[in-house]
């Protein structure tokens, strides 16, 4: 046990956060245009996100990054002879519908990659559906360790799936790095963890809760809730009585969001913080003005700091699309442009053509792509997962997220 801070701290990170909220949506079958390169063989990247509900400003996102991603890479004629397109299907944020979406895109034969979905829990449907099909998956969100290194990931990890990549770092790093921020930075030393029971939000406060034990932190009260309610005065009561500093909460913002507003409502008068799935701007409009103060922690660094993601940003705003890229904006182009990048190294490999195994042989290639993406260095490790570490504390200031910490963490 570390009882002294481990997060490597990043230089100069700027006072923006991003802006996360994504109006409207768009229908569930849509395909992405193409600019056309003159190419006679057309690749389709599918996208599984949840383009309707609770979650679509994120899911928008992804769609509209991956859309991105493919037109850049037809009018830079990347790989020549191919044209790419992007076809999204909504997945609702139910493992059911992403299951039947990993189906359909197994079905189309030009589908030679796919890029999402947002939730671990619709990914773990999806996993064997793409992996028995040889198509190769690669998310931008999700972060279950167990997704990549197997259900026994924290004392003996084997990789379940050879085809499940993933370009944002995993909750076995993102909970205990938000440990350290709440114990060691913001001096808070008695916790109430929530959790949501879903994939995502368990796992994140089961990581989050291990590390604040080692550190020394004590924890006072947990409780689960159920995340198609917006009633929580009976959990927020428990959270005033237990003398907590701080409530950790395991989930997404549509829940987190008025859980924060209704317990400082009952008088704790603490801060909620969360991981990824709380980082969004819906999170501030559902929990109003007492959402100040709340915490986040998401993956990466910022994309506005990045020197990498300046053509991304000014790419994206000219596109013209009408929901902002979101939390996983940049993780979404990498992910497509990985795609593409195994798609040109099997080409390139074949003469010039795409093989009749290529499907297999893009999953093969994947291992190995390396490149210097939006986000930063995209490559991948032996089990799949981002080799890119880093994460970034967020705060709920005058209304909107700040950046307050970026950095990486290296373990206890």
């Amino acid at each position: 046990m570390r009882q002294r801070s481990l997060i490597a701290i990043t230089a100069a990170l700027a006072a923006g956060a991003l802006t996360l909220t994504a109006c409207g949506s768009r229908d569930s079958g849509d395909k992405g245009s193409d600019s056309g390169n003159g190419g006679g063989t057309t690749v389709v990247i599918g996208v599984d996100a949840p383009l309707t509900g609770d979650l679509s400003a994120l899911g928008l996102g992804i769609k509209n990054s991956a859309d991105l991603a493919a037109k850049q890479a037809n009018k830079k004629s990347y790989v020549k002879g191919v044209t790419f397109k992007i076809e999204a299907l909504d997945d609702q944020a139910q493992p059911s519908s992403g299951q039947s979406n990993a189906s359909k895109f197994v079905s189309e034969k030009e589908v030679l990659g796919v890029v999402g979905p947002l939730n671990s829990s619709v990914a773990q449907s999806m996993q064997k559906v793409f992996d028995d099909a040889k198509l190769v998956e690669v998310s931008p969100a999700n972060t279950n360790p167990a997704l990549t290194q197997g259900d026994n990931w924290q004392t003996s990890k084997a990789r379940p799936y050879k085809s499940y990549f993933r370009t944002a770092t995993t909750d076995a790093i993102q909970g205990p790095f938000a440990a350290q921020y709440v114990y060691n930075k913001a001096k808070r030393t008695k916790v109430f963890v929530i959790d949501d029971k879903k994939t995502y939000g368990a796992g994140l406060a089961a990581t989050f809760t291990d590390e604040f034990k080692k550190l020394g932190g004590k924890v006072v009260g947990t409780e689960h809730i159920n995340p198609d309610t917006k009633d929580f005065s009976a959990v927020a009561t428990k959270v005033k009585n237990s003398g907590a500093q701080v409530v950790y909460y395991g989930g997404e913002y549509p829940q987190a969001g008025p859980l924060s507003k209704q317990i400082k409502a009952a008088g704790a008068k603490i801060p909620l913080v969360g991981g990824d799935g709380i980082y969004a701007d819906d999170f501030i409009k559902l929990g109003g003005a007492s959402a100040k103060g709340d915490l986040a922690t998401s993956v990466g660094a910022p994309v506005e700091t990045l020197p990498s993601a300046k053509e991304f940003v000014a790419n994206y705003k000219a596109g013209g699309y009408s929901e902002a890229y979101g939390a996983y904006g940049g993780y979404s182009y990498d992910s497509t442009w990985s795609i593409i990048e195994a798609v040109k190294k099997v080409v390139d490999d074949n003469g010039g053509k795409l093989p009749s195994d290529a499907r297999a042989k893009i999953t093969e290639a994947m291992q190995n792509v390396s490149f210097d993406g939006v986000t930063g260095k995209v490559s991948f490790d032996e089990y799949g997962d981002a080799t890119n570490k880093q994460l970034t504390v967020y705060s709920v200031e005058n209304g909107a997220w700040k950046a307050v910490e970026s950095g990486t963490y290296n373990g206890s």
